[in-house]
């Protein structure tokens, strides 16, 4: 494993643990060279998930691209890392047993509301509104007053 501080190939592992409900393994490693410290994590990966874009356009599907966008909408958000980290996993489950190789961003994106509004309400509006692409405060509104309301918040 390159080393991320010094570039060098020459790392030892430190330690290993179960993550994310025993789905990757983390590993703590060190740099011979630098001595840095740096955690790994190890995931399965059933098959190479291809996103078929609005445009057409297709990329290989990045589970560091979705943390990082839900990242940004949990931004000062009473949600763990963990707690995070445990919805993508489920996502790339639910995306891996969809049995496609190539899956439209509008799947990925109603799959990561649907997630992210039973995870974190606050999150949920903050991601449909990049998502959905609101340009002003009736986007908001409107779509807040089409989502379903549990009676229990009357």
């Amino acid at each position: 494993m390159r080393c991320p501080y010094c570039g060098t190939a020459d790392s030892v592992v430190k330690d290993s643990r179960p993550a994310e409900e025993d789905n990757a393994v983390r590993r703590r490693r060190g740099c011979n060279n630098c001595g840095g410290r740096f955690t790994t994590f190890e995931r399965v990966q059933l098959r190479d998930l291809i996103v078929v874009k609005r445009d057409g356009r297709k990329a290989v599907f990045e589970r560091d691209k979705l943390r990082r966008s839900l990242k940004i909408a949990l931004q000062k958000r009473p949600v763990t890392d963990d707690q995070l980290d445990h919805m993508i996993s489920g996502i790339v489950r639910q995306l891996e047993n969809m049995g496609e190789n190539e899956i439209k961003t509008s799947d990925i994106g109603e799959m990561v509301m649907e997630n992210l509004n039973q995870l974190d309400p606050v999150g949920f509006i903050r991601y449909a509104s990049v998502y959905k692409d609101f340009k002003s405060p009736a986007d908001f509104a409107a779509f807040i007053a089409s989502q379903p309301h549990d009676e229990d918040d009357a």
